[in-house]
């Protein structure tokens, strides 16, 4: 992984199934979760997003705020429910995005090999660094808190549609011959030959 821009050592194009990872798995995780499916239904990727907590044993909804915030998006989120970042879910995620240091930590502590795969949100394809990479757990703080995340993460959400959407465009801009090149030294790449 490139950890200035926050990029996983994989293309985009062999991304089937994103995952995002906060504490409790009923604001931050269930905003992207649901921003990231919003924005890329009209371009007809198809992708399974899901998302998680590291810290809860499941079966709870979001958050009253989380669910207003969402609404005002036009994202309905009132069906969520929340579940643990468990070992199966983590091995199958193509692309694990965490809202703070510590989900990451907490991750890789237990599954070391998703090293490659598990980005904090906030830094994917940041044109520069954050001063902080974190995206602060808005539980218990008043709606304006769940605005101010909301508009973070979706931010970052729109960088990740860009980043997926990459290898698409770069089809239509390369010639056959060139584009088969560049696949195959993404091929290259992400097999650690080169």
């Amino acid at each position: 992984m490139d950890t200035v821009s926050g990029t996983p050592a994989r293309s985009p194009d062999r991304v089937r199934k994103v995952l995002f990872v906060c504490t409790g798995n009923s604001c931050r995780s269930v905003m992207a979760e649901g921003l990231l499916k919003h924005l890329l239904k009209p371009t007809g990727r198809d992708l399974q997003v899901l998302s998680a907590g590291v810290g809860t044993a499941g079966g709870m909804g979001p958050t009253p705020e989380t669910v207003e915030v969402m609404d005002r998006e036009g994202v309905d989120v009132t069906l969520h429910l929340s579940q643990p970042a468990a070992p199966t879910l983590l091995r199958s995620a193509d692309l694990i995005l965490v809202m703070d240091q510590y989900h990451r930590d907490t991750i890789l502590a237990r599954h070391p090999e998703a090293a490659g795969k598990t980005v904090l949100l906030k830094t994917f394809q940041a044109p520069v660094p954050p001063d902080d990479p974190n995206i602060p757990d808005p539980i218990g703080q008043p709606l304006e808190v769940y605005e101010e995340c909301l508009i973070t993460i979706k931010d970052a959400v729109q960088r990740v549609v860009q980043w997926l959407m990459m290898y698409r465009r770069l089809k239509t801009v390369l010639s056959p011959e060139d584009f088969a090149a560049f696949d195959q030294a993404t091929d290259l790449l992400e097999s650690g030959v080169v």
